[in-house]
């Protein structure tokens, strides 16, 4: 019979890896289909990569290294078990994930070992498209994934695809410093998955994110255990005093009185469940009531530093802080202030845009037998005509998922020339970076009042308790969120020249408040910058508590920050040397120098080269650039 001309060639390829991924999967029901859309599982349903009437080999591989993946989760995880032992911090959660993911493939190569290489094949094209291949520091490689190969590596023993061993490579000697003692024991809970969750719960916790798990389910699982025999018993205990008294009934006594009432107190329960027990009946549970779970930290970095009251603190939009009127002349002010400065500015926005345009376009590949001829390595054939000829050629690259924030210090000593300057290296950045499809968040920090405000007047109304922590009202302000279009919010860096805005500065909770909101984002890197002219101040809470507190936890947010590496932190110090507080950092002694301060550092960031990078920031390249 004569095929139909409008039968797709891929049709019988997609019938049979369908019916394979069922057979594999171990669920005969299992829908699978095939989209250009991501790949992904929701309950019976299973996407998987489009395969095109060409049937190319990529294709092919990736469909199948992908099918083989789902399917294997399918076969060997249980949802219940994973809900049960997820953590609740978005770091520990994607480490909890990666290395689940992991173990299903490793269980499924050993039961299936055709699968190891589908899934390498899957592996490999994720490596390449996500650019890993070219990752040279651990910024640009996120743990999780690191995570997860080194644990399928393990696992299988089977050596990893090129690009996911250099992400693999770069976090190894971490891992193994700080894991490698739980990693032993990887054999031993492979095959179970609840003995494995609390092997990668305590891997979480060796890397440095044990505050991101919450609390031990297993603890609560022999909690809940042992109220549910307790519960058991009392509910035995009326019965048998019930037998009893019938066994006995012929010789009652006046002093038997008060167990017939018992019993027949239980009866009428046993009749009416809304009827309480009697006082005779014993409810030793109900004499020890559990007492409340201790009150949370204050703070992820130093669980003793605390506020007296967070009731008068605001995170708030600074629109919401004056009306749009005002605005608008603000920022007319700021634009008429600073007209001179735009152009030099510019010019450097210009530098930067183009240097991230060229490393998102452009690649080379080089010592190709065909190809563009490489007239720098012509000098080769010339002193040796045996040399054969090198060719390269040009490729697209996947410029890596970004996002920017900018924290910049709103407090007194920051008023005139510095806030202005501030305010539109802000604007012209962040304009800058949105032309090369980088996300940007503006935020600001200073305090609502001046001398404590309204969280003093309640601590001198409580009795002046001894060190009372924190004792002033936040005032921390968006002016533009990553997700915001900057032609919305542009009239929002204005804001910045209202009078009375800038007051006190409270740095350790500014930068843990910046810190938080990038974490919980989804882009592969995240880059802080902070803008400050001082140490922290705020004259309120230094004159109740030790003179280094609001220092102290500045330094411990930062050691936090850099220890678990999500997030890359620079500082700029405007006439104050804050070299001594952030490993990445510069000072200026001219705030006119802070916009090639602001654009030289993140150009910094985005060049390839390291030692570019360590030139920029005044250190040696093996120093600083972890």
């Amino acid at each position: 019979m004569a095929q139909n001309p409008s039968d797709n060639p891929a049709d019988p390829f997609k019938k049979a890896l369908t019916e394979a991924t069922r057979t594999l999967a171990d669920d005969p029901e299992l829908s699978v289909s095939y989209s250009v859309d991501p790949p992904g599982m929701s309950g019976d349903s299973l996407r998987l990569p489009q395969v095109t009437r060409r049937m190319t080999r990529d294709e092919v591989l990736l469909a199948r290294g992908t099918a083989d993946g789902f399917a294997m989760r399918r076969r060997f995880h249980d949802g219940a078990t994973h809900a049960r032992y997820l953590p609740q911090g978005q770091m520990a959660r994607d480490l909890y994930e990666a290395m689940e993911a992991a173990r299903c493939e490793a269980v499924g190569a050993r039961h299936m070992p055709g699968t190891a290489s589908n899934i390498d094949a899957r592996i490999a094209h994720d490596a390449e498209r996500k650019g890993y291949a070219q990752a040279r520091s651990q910024t640009e490689a996120p743990l999780p994934v690191a995570a997860g190969y080194l644990i399928r590596q393990l696992a299988t023993g089977r050596a990893l695809p090129r690009g996911a061993d250099t992400i693999a490579d770069l976090w190894r000697p971490f891992v193994e410093e700080q894991a490698g003692a739980t990693l032993e024991g990887l054999e031993d809970v492979l095959a179970d998955q609840s003995a494995f969750a609390r092997f990668a719960r305590k891997v979480i916790e060796d890397l440095g994110y044990g505050d991101q798990l919450g609390e031990d389910p297993d603890e609560q699982g022999d909690d809940e255990e042992s109220a549910e025999e307790d519960s058991a018993e009392e509910q035995d205990q009326p019965q048998n005093d019930g037998q009893d008294q019938a066994d006995d009934e012929e010789g009652e006594t006046d002093e038997d009185g008060p167990r017939e009432e018992s019993a027949e107190t239980q009866a009428v329960m046993d009749e009416t469940a809304d009827d309480e027990m009697s006082d005779e009946t014993e409810m030793p549970q109900a004499e020890a009531p559990p007492e409340p779970p201790a009150p949370a930290p204050h703070s992820d970095a130093d669980p003793q530093y605390a506020a007296y009251t967070t009731g008068h603190d605001e995170e708030i939009a600074a629109e919401d802080l004056a009306e749009p009127a005002e605005l608008e002349r603000l920022r007319a002010y700021l634009d008429q202030q600073l007209e001179p400065l735009k152009g030099a500015v510019g010019r450097l926005a210009n530098k930067l845009q183009r240097r991230l345009q060229a490393q998102q376009n452009r690649s080379w590949e080089f010592d190709l037998e065909e190809g563009i001829l490489d007239v720098a390595r012509l000098a080769r054939v010339v002193a040796n005509p045996t040399t054969p000829l090198s060719f390269k050629i040009e490729k697209d690259t996947e410029f890596r998922d970004t996002v920017v924030t900018l924290l910049l210090d709103n407090s007194g000593s920051m008023r005139g020339r510095p806030i202005s300057i501030a305010a539109i290296c802000a604007d012209v950045l962040a304009r800058t970076l949105e032309r090369c499809q980088v996300k940007v968040e503006i935020l600001g920090f200073t305090t609502r009042a001046w001398k404590g405000g309204q969280s003093r007047e309640k601590w001198l109304a409580d009795g002046r308790a001894q060190a009372p922590g924190r004792l002033n009202d936040l005032r921390h302000i968006i002016y533009k969120p990553a997700d915001a279009p900057w032609r919305r919010v542009r009239d929002n860096l204005g804001l910045m020249m209202k009078e009375g805005l800038l007051k006190e500065n409270i740095d350790g909770e500014a930068l843990e408040w910046a810190h938080r909101r990038m974490a919980g984002r989804r882009e592969q890197r995240k880059i802080l910058m902070v803008i400050s002219d001082g140490a922290p101040v705020d004259d309120s809470t230094l004159s109740v508590n030790p003179a280094n507190y609001l220092e102290k936890h500045l330094r411990d947010v930062i050691a936090m920050i850099e220890k678990r590496r999500a997030v890359e932190l620079l500082a700029i110090g405007i006439g104050h040397d804050v070299t001594r507080y952030y490993d990445r950092a510069v000072t200026i002694t001219d705030v006119d120098q802070l916009a090639g301060a602001m654009t030289e550092q993140l150009a910094a960031l985005f060049d390839p080269d390291p030692r570019a990078r360590a030139r920029v920031m005044g250190m040696q390249a093996a120093v600083g650039w972890r």
